[in-house]
Order: C-alpha cells, then structure tokens, then sequence
C-alpha cells in the first residue's frame, strides 16, 4: 500500500460539520491522518463521518458531540484524544459565524457577544486545552481559518472584523509560546510545533457554483483548496510555518 503523506498523524477538527469543516476532514483522511471531529450537533456530526467513509475508504474519523464555550471540554477532548490514539499532532480550528450590516451604525453589538463567543472564546479553549498536547508531537500543528476583512475592516463588518483580528492575535501569541519553548529546550532540540493563520476572502463551496453556474465568485476560496493547504502544514518547517498568515486570496 502506497504510504500517504499524513500516515500515523491524529488530527482534531473543530467545527468539523461545516463547509470547510466536511472538505477539510475528508481530505485529512484521504491523506492518512486519523481524524478526529467536533460539532455541537449529533446528527450533522453524524453525516460528516459517514460521508467521510463513503468517500475515502479505510478512513479512520471518529466524532464527539462538545461546546467548545466549555474549557473543560476542550481540555478533556485533548486528553481524550491523546489517550485513545497515542498522540495530537494537529488542530484546525474551524469554528465559525458571521454577522454583519451595511453601516457602522447598524452595529448590533450582541452581534459582536456571537462572534466573540464563537471566534474567540472557542479558540482560546481549544489553544490552552491542545497547547501541550500539541508540544509533545514530533510534528504539531494549530491552525485557524482568519478573514481578509481583519486587516481592512469595512463599516458595516466592525463586530466581525474585530473577532477574527483578535482571533488571529491571540494565534500569533499562541505561535510565540511555541517558538520561545523550542528555543529554551534543555536538549537543544529544532522547533516541532508551528501555529499559523490561513487568511481568504470568504469560501466557496461545490453547492455554491451549482446553485449559480454564473456566478464569478471573486477572491473566494474553494473549501476544496482550504483543504489542500491545511493537509500541506505538515509539509512545511515549523520554524518556517510558525506566526505566518497564508494568504489564500489576492491581499
């Protein structure tokens, strides 16, 4: 049997039941990677892991029903993890939402209570739960899927624009630990583990250019190639891969 390139690697998916989640875990498992699923709904988590059989033979992806608002449970499902398969070398981050106006004073900021419950406070569990976890694989890798808009916020994006930049300072301070950890090893060891930030426009799914086969689609970014790109971080040096944005649509 050809050895594909995430062979022995466990990878947990957060917010796994989406659209870039279900790209994201099929492609995982069409790479090797032992695949681990979150979702907060049991019957949509359900539909992605059997999906995911479907169309990748052999594919080992096993699902738990988590709010990842909990602390606890992000930790726990770390430990589970780690338990149950030997390791954690990977965490995509894909929990998500969006909410937004056409004008600054349309701001609804329980808009900005959602995105950050759900862009930030998600994140911060999931980081501190997996941070050791991560650590201790000869290859971690932590991931979140950020916004163009963080860097150049529009009027009526102020709530949404807000969570994704303090979602990706808060992964930048997360890649900061793990180079200042590596760099303060007693065995002098090369940096393992790498946190990084892919950033587009909006994505674009299969169902999307169905629905409008003449639609542009402009600076989106197909969840297929989201997919493509999270399966390749292994590919890449820690040290090399550690604090970067990718960007995945013109900046």
């Amino acid at each position: 049997m050809t050895a594909r390139p995430l062979d022995g690697r466990v990878v947990a998916v957060a917010g796994a039941t989406g659209p870039a989640g279900r790209a994201t875990v099929r492609h995982l498992a069409a790479a090797g990677a032992t695949v681990a699923c979150s979702g907060t709904d049991a019957r949509r988590l359900d539909l992605v892991l059997d999906a995911t059989r479907r169309a990748v033979p052999g594919a080992v992806v096993v699902g738990q029903v988590l709010d990842l608002l909990d602390p606890q449970a992000a930790g726990d499902w770390a430990d589970h993890i780690e338990a149950e398969h030997g390791s954690v070398d990977g965490l995509v981050h894909l929990v998500g939402g969006w909410r937004g106006g056409k004008k600054f004073t349309d701001v609804d900021l329980s808009d900005w209570d959602f995105l950050h419950d759900q862009l930030v406070r998600t994140l911060q569990h999931t980081s501190l739960g997996f941070h050791d976890a991560l650590r201790r694989s000869p290859q971690g890798r932590f991931v979140i899927v950020s916004a163009a808009g963080a860097a150049k916020p529009t009027a009526g994006n102020a709530a949404y624009a807000a969570a994704k930049a303090a979602a990706e300072t808060w992964t930048l301070s997360l890649a900061d630990s793990f180079r200042t950890l590596a760099e303060s090893d007693p065995e002098g060891q090369p940096q393992r583990t790498a946190a990084a930030i892919l950033v587009i426009k909006a994505l674009v799914t299969p169902e999307m250019r169905e629905a409008k086969p003449n639609a542009k689609f402009a600076g989106f970014t197909d969840v297929a190639d989201l997919a493509e790109t999270v399966v390749d971080l292994w590919n890449r040096p820690a040290n090399d891969l550690n604090g970067q944005h990718l960007w995945l649509t013109p900046r």
